[in-house]
């Protein structure tokens, strides 16, 4: 443990030193250059495949990502589980041009917040409640017609592996009014960088995208339907790398889970 926290240590000084001056720089292009957009979203990609590779070969999490030919052309909606940052790094490359939805008191940090706005990230004031919606929708509504992929995570913050489900009816309602394809993601990277994690652990951590759920249900129907597409998914992915063996300490509720789990899966055949 000792090894893996000083790596994991090391992994933390590299991100931070890496993206600050990364953000400086595009938060400033964005203010004072904004016709550069091209040149600061290749910086944004560059980021992003730093990133993956320090967590690599800094604290040995891999990477790996299947089901991007699930993702429809044009405008969608991509609703993934939300476990870890690392979820952004996975999905980012398999989406074209994103506009990921994210809480307005990060758009409001100066140079950072000015970067973020500028390749298309969505604000939502979850100050306002449910009076957030409509802004939310108009930011939404504009990112597809100029060919983006919005992408939300349903339960609006991170949560551990195996963790009771928590999604919001936000998503339901972009459903509903937007008219797109929803594309649900599973994934494992919560047994690798969990949340407020200072210690990272080997392994690879995986995301899967789905198959879309196309428009037309009704709301309530929708939501039970990502729920359990993703949830279904999530639980299997994270029984099978549990299987293979964890390098990280398995909790006593994490244990619990996978019990239950490999209960159920024996029960029903």
């Amino acid at each position: 443990m000792i090894v893996q926290a000083l790596r994991s240590a090391v992994f933390y000084a590299v991100f931070f030193l890496h993206t600050i001056p990364l953000a400086i720089l595009v938060g400033l292009m964005a203010k004072l250059t904004p016709g550069w957009r091209p040149a600061g979203w290749r910086i944004a990609q560059y980021w992003n495949s730093a990133n993956l590779f320090f967590l690599r070969w800094i604290v040995g999490i891999r990477t790996k990502v299947t089901g991007a030919e699930n993702i429809p052309a044009g405008g969608c909606i991509i609703g993934s589980k939300h476990q870890s940052d690392w979820d952004i790094f996975a999905i980012l490359p398999h989406v074209g041009d994103p506009a990921f939805i994210a809480k307005k008191e990060l758009l409001d940090i100066p140079l950072f917040g000015w970067a973020a706005r500028w390749i298309n990230t969505i604000p939502v004031d979850r100050k306002k409640g449910k009076d957030a919606l409509p802004e939310m929708m108009e930011h939404a509504r504009g990112a597809l017609a100029r060919g983006c992929r919005v992408i939300i995570f349903p339960e609006g913050t991170r949560r551990a592996p195996l963790d009771v489900p928590a999604y919001r009816s936000g998503i339901a309602r972009m459903y509903a009014a937007l008219d797109v394809p929803v594309v649900p993601v599973a994934l494992t990277s919560g047994l690798y960088w969990g949340r407020n994690s200072l210690i990272l652990w080997p392994g690879t951590a995986r995301a899967k995208f789905l198959e879309p759920i196309l428009p037309g249900l009704a709301p309530d129907v929708f939501l039970e339907t990502l729920i359990a597409r993703i949830e279904a998914e999530t639980d299997a992915m994270v029984l099978e790398d549990a299987r293979k063996g964890l390098a990280r300490p398995i909790s006593p509720r994490l244990r619990a889970r996978l019990n239950e789990l490999e209960a159920a899966e024996q029960a029903a055949g």
